[in-house]
């Protein structure tokens, strides 16, 4: 009987470690990300750095919901994750498609897309510990937020296509239409978090 408490406080430990391992990244992350995106004009690396502070958010949620107990701490914790992947693909589509419109043309950025290579490699590690750690103490919570790592990884394989195309081939498009991906991709994941709520 003690060993179960033992290994719960084992297990929340570790939640905690990974939510300020990913909380020190997407500082890390967010500030090289929206700085790239913001002197290349590249709504897929802006839209990627924002997706970094929708992390931090997150993390800090689960963190919040980690310290304490009960049914609606966590129905809370959940749909506060699944609102800031709304908020992101709002934001994401009207600025994708006024750059569409405009044929606005983003500039290359070698720190963008370091960065969301490196991204490609951390993303994916998190996000299956935190699902597995999740999974151990029955949290839907640090469920959610492996969800929300896991979409960092795919927003960095679309930003980093995106930027790419338009650094080796001049293809301008391919940059807000990433963006464009990046929404959808964010929409699902919102709608997913509220559908496990319910």
């Amino acid at each position: 009987m003690t060993a179960r408490p033992a290994g719960l406080a084992r297990l929340r430990r570790r939640g905690f470690v990974l939510e300020y391992a990913s909380m020190a990244w997407m500082v890390a992350e967010a500030a090289v990300a929206i700085t790239a995106g913001v002197l290349a004009s590249s709504i897929a690396l802006t839209g990627f750095g924002l997706d970094s502070v929708i992390e931090f958010f997150a993390a800090t949620i689960v963190v919040w919901q980690l310290r304490g107990e009960g049914q609606d701490r966590e129905t809370r914790a959940v749909r506060l994750i699944g609102v800031t992947f709304f908020a992101l693909a709002a934001y994401l589509t009207i600025e994708s498609v006024h750059d569409l419109v405009t044929h606005a043309r983003p500039g290359g950025s070698i720190p963008g897309l370091a960065v969301t290579a490196a991204a490609l490699i951390v993303m994916p590690v998190l996000a299956i510990a935190k699902r597995r750690t999740g999974q151990a103490l029955g949290s839907r919570t640090l469920i959610a937020d492996s969800a929300e790592t896991a979409f960092c990884a795919y927003t960095s394989a679309a930003t980093l296509a995106g930027v790419g195309l338009n650094a080796v081939l001049g293809w301008w498009w391919a940059d807000p239409l990433a963006a464009l991906v990046i929404a959808g991709l964010a929409v699902k994941e919102g709608l997913e978090a509220w559908h496990d709520d319910d």
